[in-house]
């Protein structure tokens, strides 16, 4: 039987998009091979640092703490060693230069498009692990066709070598929504537009505040969530502006409960590899407002209104053609919830697992 070994270092992690993506992979994963006879074929098993925070409970594959080290050093020093003789499948950007057979998902090219939203150091180590990886692996997967093109470019990686594995949004379906995020911080729904995202410049929030300050005496509430300093958002008199509500971290469950709740989604980023909360606001029949950037108009397709992200002026027009239009924001909603159906971790899960096959296969 082939052992197959899922990098399991994103168990140590806060979760984010990378994480999620890895965390989603493997429960759909797990359900796959209850359902198949995969497991008479191949053996899996996460093998993870032993500072795991992230409790994730799986059926058919096992999760093994292994080594005496931690972050990078036990990726690139013990994950080697441990993982001899079998393939190394590595889902959130990174790898072991030491491992030959590996698979690695490689979200997006940003440290070489948009260097601006990271340090010095993070820049120069990940695209120095990137080239690496792109020729060590075996395969390397990424996330949308966007990606693949910037990847294929930046690292000089034949077209064939890569393949596009989509993200899912099931894991906000399966949570109920908290509706006491309403009462905590004194929103009434149906009448705010919802912003979700972090301090990383590629997200544009400053677009969002240039945005609210073109909007005029339009009525309506702007939420901002998401684990940012609420001084980004700060006008000229170093205030938050009356319609403007930062609140700051919330949970998957409050996120569901402020997904449904609102009369429309914002998301002008610059740079997305996929672009994951306006395809989780689609799914909770959220009308969205993204960008016409990057991976964004791949993932919504005609289930979103356009904008561009460099415009402040169009990215308030958006917003008051939203909050103006009855019928559009019922057909927005309609288009989303079917937009989201071509989504899923199963679909994820299957199409990685055809990777893994054909490397298993040489």
């Amino acid at each position: 039987m082939k052992k197959l070994i899922i990098n399991g270092r994103f168990l140590t992690q806060r979760v984010t998009g990378v994480q999620r993506f890895a965390l989603e992979f493997v429960k759909a994963l797990d359900k796959l091979i209850e359902m198949d006879d995969i497991s008479l074929k191949l053996q899996f098993v996460i093998m993870a640092p032993r500072d795991i925070i992230t409790d994730i409970k799986l059926n058919y594959i096992e999760v093994i703490p292994v080594g005496k080290l931690k972050g990078h050093l036990w990726e690139q020093l013990e994950l080697p060693f441990y993982s001899r003789g079998g393939l190394l499948v590595n889902l959130c950007n990174t790898g072991p230069l030491l491992k030959g057979k590996q698979i690695v998902t490689i979200h997006d090219a940003a440290v070489y498009s948009k260097p601006e939203g990271f340090t010095k150091m993070f820049v120069y180590w990940y695209k120095f692990l990137f080239r690496a990886l792109s020729i060590i692996a075996h395969k390397i997967v990424t996330v949308s066709e966007f990606s693949k093109r910037e990847l294929a470019h930046y690292c000089c990686i034949k077209p064939n070598k890569i393949r596009v594995v989509s993200e899912g949004w099931q894991h906000i379906q399966q949570i109920d929504a908290d509706l006491d995020v309403f009462q905590k911080h004194n929103i009434s729904p149906k009448q705010y537009i919802l912003a979700v995202s972090s301090l990383n410049p590629n997200k544009n929030f400053q677009g969002i505040v240039k945005a609210i300050e073109c909007l005029g005496d339009v009525e309506t509430n702007i939420i901002i969530a998401g684990g940012t300093n609420p001084k980004v958002f700060s006008s000229s008199n170093g205030s938050l502006p009356n319609n403007v509500k930062y609140i700051g971290y919330v949970t998957d469950e409050e996120l569901k409960a402020l997904y449904e709740g609102a009369m429309g989604f914002i998301y002008p980023s610059f740079y997305e590899g996929f672009g994951l909360p306006p395809l989780e606001a689609m799914a909770c029949g959220c009308p969205v407002i993204v960008s016409n950037a990057a991976s964004l108009p791949e993932v919504c397709g005609d289930a979103a209104l356009y904008v561009n992200p460099y415009s402040p002026e169009d990215i308030a027009e958006k917003i008051k053609l939203l909050l103006s239009d009855n019928k559009l924001r019922d057909e927005l909603r309609r288009k989303g919830l079917e937009r989201a159906k071509m989504f899923s971790w199963e679909k994820c899960a299957h199409e990685t697992l055809k990777v893994i096959e054909e490397v298993l296969a040489k």
